[in-house]
C-alpha cells in the first residue's frame, strides 16, 4: 500500500510583535517616502483623504487575508487561498500577479537604496548610472545572503532597519511640527484643490504604500499559533501604519505646502527647507533603511509564494525544495533574487507605481473573493468587510490609465497560457 509523503514544513518561529515588525518593514518603504508626494501632487491636500480611503481599502483586504491565513496557514499567501477556496486559475493569477509586482517593486527599492546612497555622497545618480546598477545588485545580494540564513536572522535584521527608519520619520514630523502649526491654515486650505477623480486615482496609489501588510498572511507557515498572532498583527500593524502615513501627509503639507513635496525624494525635499542639510541626510539615511526593509521582506514573501507554487508544480519543482535545517526555501529565494537582480541591470528608478497598483488590487481582489468562501466557524470577521474589499479593489484597479490595465491584462493572460501548458504536461 503506498503511502503519500507530507511536504516538509518551515519552522512556527515568529510571534506577534515579529510579525508586526516583518509588516512595518514592508509597508514603511518606498511608499512613505515617494509616494505621499505623488499623492499630494495629484490631489493637493486632500491626499489627507486619500491616505484614508487607501486605508480603509488595506483594513479591509488585511482582515481578509489574516482570517484566511489563520484558518488555512501555509505559506504563498492568496496563491494558495485561490486555489484552495476558489478554483485553480484564480489562485494561479493571484500568484502570478504577486510574483510580477513585486519583483518589479523589489527592483525599484534597490534602485532607490542606491540612488539615496549616491545622493548622499553627492555622486551621480542619473538612471542608467552603472554606479546606480552595483549598488542595487550589492543590496540585493547582502540581502538574500541574510534571507538564506532563516526567518530568525531575517526578523532580527528587519527589527534594526524598521527601528532606524521609524526614528527618521518621527524626526521629520518633530522637525516639521512647528512650521505646520504657524502655516497650517494657509497650507491645507482650501483642502478641495483637485477632482474627485484626482483624489481617487490618488488612493488608489496611496493603497499601494500599504500593500506590504500581505507579508504578514504569506508567513503563516512560520507563525506561532497563527489564527492569534496574524490578526493581531494585521490590525497592529495597518493601525500604526494610517496613523504614520496621515501624521506625515498632514503635517508635511502644513509646513510646506504641496510645493514643498515635489521630486523623487519628497520628504527630503520638505526637510531641507525646514532644517537644511542636516535634516536632509537623517530623511537619507531613514529611506536607505526603508528601502532596505522592503527588499529584505519581498524576498522573503516572493519566496515564499514561489516555494508554494512549486510545491503545485505551477513552477519548476526545485523551487519547493527547502535547507537542511527547514527554514528557508533555498532555491526559491535564490530565483527569486535572480529576478529582481535581472530587473535592477535596466536601471531605471522611475517607479512603475501605476502599474503595481493595478496589479495588487487584482491580488487583493481575489484574496477578498477567497475570504468570501471561509465557512462560518473559520470566519473571523462579518463577510461584509470581504465584499467591501472586493469591490473597491475592482473599482480602484481600473481607475489608473488604460495602457497599465491593459498590459496587465495581457500579462494575467500570458501566466494563464503557461499555467495551462504546465497543467497539460502533467496529465500526459
Amino acid at each position: 500500500m503506498s503511502t503519500i509523503t507530507p511536504q516538509p514544513q518551515l519552522r512556527r518561529e515568529l510571534g506577534v510583535l515579529g510579525a508586526t515588525l516583518m509588516g512595518l518593514g514592508s509597508i514603511v518603504g518606498t511608499g512613505v517616502f515617494v509616494s505621499i508626494g505623488i499623492g499630494a501632487n495629484l490631489a493637493g491636500p486632500a491626499v489627507i483623504l486619500a491616505v484614508l480611503i487607501g486605508a480603509i481599502v488595506a483594513i479591509c483586504n488585511g482582515l481578509s487575508s489574516a482570517q484566511l491565513a489563520a484558518s488555512h496557514p501555509v505559506s504563498g499567501g492568496t496563491y494558495e487561498y485561490g486555489y484552495r477556496y476558489l478554483t485553480p486559475w484564480l489562485g494561479f493569477t493571484a500568484g502570478w500577479m504577486f510574483l510580477v509586482a513585486k519583483s518589479a517593486s523589489a527592483a525599484t527599492a534597490a534602485l532607490g537604496f542606491a540612488g539615496y546612497l549616491l545622493n548622499l555622497l553627492g555622486l551621480n545618480s542619473s538612471e542608467n548610472s552603472l554606479g546606480l546598477i552595483i549598488l542595487g545588485l550589492l543590496a540585493v545580494v547582502t540581502l538574500t545572503a541574510i534571507v538564506l540564513k532563516g526567518i530568525r536572522r531575517s526578523n532580527a535584521a528587519n527589527t534594526m532597519i524598521v527601528s532606524v527608519t521609524l526614528l527618521a520619520l518621527g524626526f521629520f514630523v518633530l522637525a516639521c511640527l512647528p512650521a505646520a502649526i504657524q502655516n497650517g491654515s494657509q497650507n491645507l486650505t482650501p483642502f478641495f484643490t483637485s477632482s474627485p477623480a484626482d483624489v481617487l486615482e490618488a488612493s488608489a496609489l496611496m493603497f499601494v504604500a500599504y500593500t506590504g501588510y500581505g507579508r504578514i498572511a504569506t508567513m503563516g507557515e512560520e507563525a506561532r499559533n497563527p489564527r492569534e498572532t496574524i490578526p493581531k498583527a494585521m490590525i497592529v500593524c495597518l493601525g500604526l501604519t494610517l496613523l504614520l502615513y496621515s501624521t506625515i501627509a498632514a503635517v508635511g503639507i502644513g509646513a510646506v505646502g504641496v510645493e514643498g513635496l515635489s521630486g523623487t525624494a519628497p520628504l527630503e525635499t520638505a526637510i531641507s527647507q525646514i532644517t537644511g542639510r542636516g535634516g536632509s541626510v537623517v530623511l537619507a539615511i531613514g529611506a536607505m533603511t526603508a528601502m532596505l526593509g522592503v527588499l529584505l521582506n519581498l524576498i522573503l514573501g516572493l519566496s515564499r509564494v514561489l516555494l508554494a507554487m512549486g510545491r503545485r508544480s505551477d513552477m519548476p519543482r526545485f523551487f519547493a525544495q527547502l535547507n537542511r535545517e527547514q527554514t528557508t526555501p533555498t532555491w526559491a529565494v535564490l530565483g527569486v533574487s535572480g529576478a529582481i537582480g535581472l530587473l535592477v541591470l535596466v536601471g531605471n528608478v522611475k517607479t512603475t507605481w501605476s502599474f503595481s497598483a493595478f496589479s495588487v488590487l487584482i491580488y487583493y481582489a481575489i484574496t477578498n473573493w477567497a475570504a468570501l468562501r471561509l465557512s462560518t466557524q473559520d470566519r473571523l470577521f462579518p463577510a461584509w468587510i470581504s465584499a467591501a474589499g472586493l469591490v473597491s479593489c475592482l473599482l480602484l484597479a481600473f481607475w489608473v490609465e488604460a495602457i497599465v490595465w491593459q498590459v496587465g491584462l495581457g500579462l494575467i493572460l500570458a501566466g494563464l497560457v503557461w499555467h495551462r501548458a504546465r497543467q497539460a504536461n502533467r496529465t500526459e
